[in-house]
């Protein structure tokens, strides 16, 4: 079934940042259907968090408009808000609280208490495999398990739409395959929309790329679509101006 037979879960139009001379990203526009996941591809500095901060109501664009399940994030930020999950690359985390303990705090900021709010911490326990640490310091915890506490409460509402900025960031090759495989599995029922600047996470998890570079949308396209004229790699050079030749010898890359 084509992506215009769903209802556009995720939407930027004409998005742009500027910082006074500095333009962070400039007439940013696409459209995400209900059901898909996206990877939001580019090199460190290239847009990606900014764009994401604007569609999570977490930051203001000074052009355009964004929409989560046809809600504006701007002049609807709490409606919109509730249809969605965030998972900043740095996500909100508590190392003096235990798992249970920041879930049990933050399904109350999201208005949940008694019986929803038991039911809903024991479904993302369950979904990101945090038994065996829900009662240990989250300081204590690995880079793996900290960001299983960070995906299970943006998942605490269930929401319809997923965001998450470099989620697999300093994960190593073990924990990378786990945190895939929950992407997968939400992709069932959730809309989701995953920043990576890491080539080798597009093609296991993705429907769709897209592509930005120096804050512009260069590319909308899928992964086999990507690899057409050449290896991930190769596109990804062709599209930064780089040679692969300069990544070789350390001047480039996708770092």
């Amino acid at each position: 079934m084509s992506q215009d037979s769903f209802p556009a879960m995720i939407e930027a139009r004409g998005l742009s940042k500027y910082y006074g001379p500095f333009v962070a990203i400039r007439d940013v526009t696409f459209s995400i259907p209900k059901g898909q996941i996206v990877a939001f591809l580019g090199p460190n500095g290239a847009g990606k968090t900014t764009t994401m901060k604007i569609l999570s109501g977490f930051l203001a664009a000074s052009k355009g408009t964004a929409f989560i399940a046809g809600l504006d994030v701007h002049r609807q930020r709490l409606a919109a808000s509730g249809r969605l999950g965030y998972l900043p690359e740095n996500g909100p985390l508590y190392d003096n609280m235990t798992p249970l303990e920041l879930l049990r705090f933050f399904g109350g900021a999201r208005g949940l208490s008694g019986g929803r709010l038991r039911e809903a911490v024991k479904k993302v326990t369950e979904q990101c495999a945090l038994h065996e640490v829900l009662e240990k310091p989250i300081g204590k915890l690995s880079r793996g398990y900290r960001q299983r506490v960070g995906l299970a409460q943006a998942l605490l509402h269930d929401p319809e739409v997923l965001i998450m900025d470099e989620p697999t960031a300093g994960l190593d090759p073990n924990q990378i395959r786990v945190f895939r495989s929950n992407i997968v599995e939400l992709g069932k029922t959730k809309t989701i929309l995953i920043s990576t600047h890491i080539l080798q996470e597009v093609k296991p998890v993705a429907d769709r790329v897209l592509f930005i570079h120096e804050g512009r949308l260069l590319l909308d396209a899928t992964p086999d679509e990507l690899t057409r004229e050449g290896s991930l790699d190769e596109t990804f050079y062709r599209l930064t101006g780089h040679s692969k030749a300069a990544v070789s010898s350390g001047n480039g890359g996708a770092a």
